[in-house]
């Protein structure tokens, strides 16, 4: 005979509960047909788990029922990866009559009066054990082992309140596991989004996947999914909600402050989502409820690059007020991000002082820190401009503080070609002077009318001419 008793389990399940006692119970029988068996109980983790009474006597072929208690209410389960077990042990009583100190003298001695009868594992279920476990963020195959015997004894709406948390904590085996087995994947949180939009603001593109792969769709009047994504700058997530989710999604849809993907990217500078969301149809220049551009909002933030990216599909919100009164620039300026002064105004300015021959305005703003090199929508920098209207004084004060020569436009043309079209032939003489050069596009087709204007300086005339003659 190598036992005396069983057990009706092959595990003890307790279901874990937040703040509560938990316990568990199961019966041990004896079976012994004339003699009564002395019975022993006892945990790997007795601090943890403990039983009523852990030393028994059972009758012949009579059972017992025992309570595992988990010790202390808590909100944390006590679990690790290696299970806590139960090893039951028993030893015949002749008599029938023992106390509990002689019961705990007949344990504590080694011998082979004692049986080693079972050793069975706790385990640990429930929906408060399957919430740790989604909490916990871990994706091991071991947890994943814990928590598919967690759920199995959760109901129905338990499972689709877990499918929630595990679509919110991103862990796609769990979203998995809990899909397997009946959760709703089309269930709503308390806020109205769906699971998409829940596993799109936990940042797992698994999980993403994972819940459209399994039919989840979005609803447009409450998902933001691609304001979620922009947030995070996961271009990857827009992607494939647009190629999987077309007819439900609006690129340029608005939060209730009425501000679109491209406003939110604009605000935490992610230029990869501005650009991806502009190439699928979102509008760079729309205001929000307070009048505010997503430029004002990058303006805010000091963000020089995505400030440039807006500034590419629309020059002209560069100049839109808010309800405040206030541009991009003056935004900029409250906050102190000198860094876009130039990109925002004085850039501007600049072009225009250069333009009218404003010598004072080019060195105002170049002291304020314009880029003497900046170019506008069409490439000109303001060494064009002076050059083009014949503002000389404009263009030694641009050239004494480093404006480039041989800068060529959109059409490859450089301040020399400017002034030799326009006509003004100091500024080309000047600009000759500090090394522009005429074999350059455009200069050497100037026509002869053109060149007629500098024939009081034939050097200039010859230098085109071999141009045109070596072309």
């Amino acid at each position: 005979m190598d036992r005396l008793v069983k057990l009706d389990v092959n595990e003890v399940e307790i279901s874990f509960k937040k703040g509560h006692k938990c316990t568990a119970s199961f019966r041990v029988s004896n079976l012994m047909h004339t003699m009564s068996v002395a019975v022993s109980l006892t945990t790997t983790n007795p601090s943890v788990y403990s039983f009523t009474k852990p030393f028994s006597i059972i009758p012949p072929l009579s059972s017992s029922s025992y309570t595992l208690v988990l010790s202390q209410s808590c909100n944390q389960p006590p679990f690790t990866t290696c299970p806590d077990v139960i090893t039951v042990k028993s030893s015949m009583l002749p008599t029938g009559k023992a106390n509990i100190d002689h019961l705990r003298r007949l344990f504590s001695r080694p011998g082979p009066h004692v049986f080693r009868d079972a050793v069975i594992p706790i385990s640990l279920v429930g929906a408060s054990f399957a919430e740790y476990l989604i909490n916990s963020q871990s994706q091991t195959a071991d947890v994943s082992s814990y928590f598919n015997k967690a759920i199995s004894r959760c109901s129905a709406s338990q499972i689709t309140t877990l499918l929630k948390s595990a679509a919110s904590a991103g862990n796609p085996n769990m979203i998995r596991s809990l899909i397997d087995v009946g959760g709703n994947v089309n269930c709503k949180d308390s806020k109205g989004h769906s699971l998409v939009s829940l596993a799109v603001k936990a940042g797992n593109f698994d999980a993403l996947k994972t819940l459209i792969a399994s039919g989840c769709v979005i609803d447009r009047s409450t998902d933001k999914v691609l304001h979620f994504a922009a947030e995070k700058n996961r271009v990857d997530f827009m992607e494939v909600l647009w190629s999987n989710n077309f007819e439900r999604i609006d690129v340029n849809s608005v939060d209730p402050q009425g501000r679109t993907p491209i406003h939110i990217a604009a605000s935490s500078g992610h230029v990869d989502s501005i650009l991806f969301l502009v190439s699928i149809g979102g509008k760079a220049d729309v205001l929000d409820n307070k009048e505010w551009s997503p430029l004002h909002l990058a303006a805010e933030k000091g963000h020089l690059d995505a400030a440039k990216c807006l500034l590419k599909f629309s020059n002209y919100v560069k100049y839109a007020e808010n309800k405040q009164g206030q541009t991009p620039f003056a935004i900029a300026v409250n906050n102190g991000h000198s860094h876009l002064y130039d990109l925002l105004h004085l850039g501007d300015e600049l072009h225009r002082a250069a333009r009218i021959g404003d010598v004072n305005g080019v060195s105002s703003c170049i002291e304020e820190g314009a880029n003497v090199n900046q170019r506008d929508q069409n490439g000109w920098t303001p060494l064009h401009r002076a050059a083009f209207k014949g503002q000389i004084e404009s263009v030694k004060v641009l050239l004494s503080h480093g404006a480039k020569v041989e800068v060529v436009d959109k059409e490859g043309y450089t301040p020399l070609h400017c002034a030799v079209e326009a006509g003004h032939v100091n500024v080309a003489l000047l600009l000759m002077t500090y090394g522009a050069k005429a074999s350059v596009k455009g200069l050497s087709n100037a026509s002869p009318s053109t060149l007629d204007c500098f024939q009081n300086h034939p050097s200039v005339v010859k230098s085109i001419w071999q141009e045109k003659e070596c072309t």
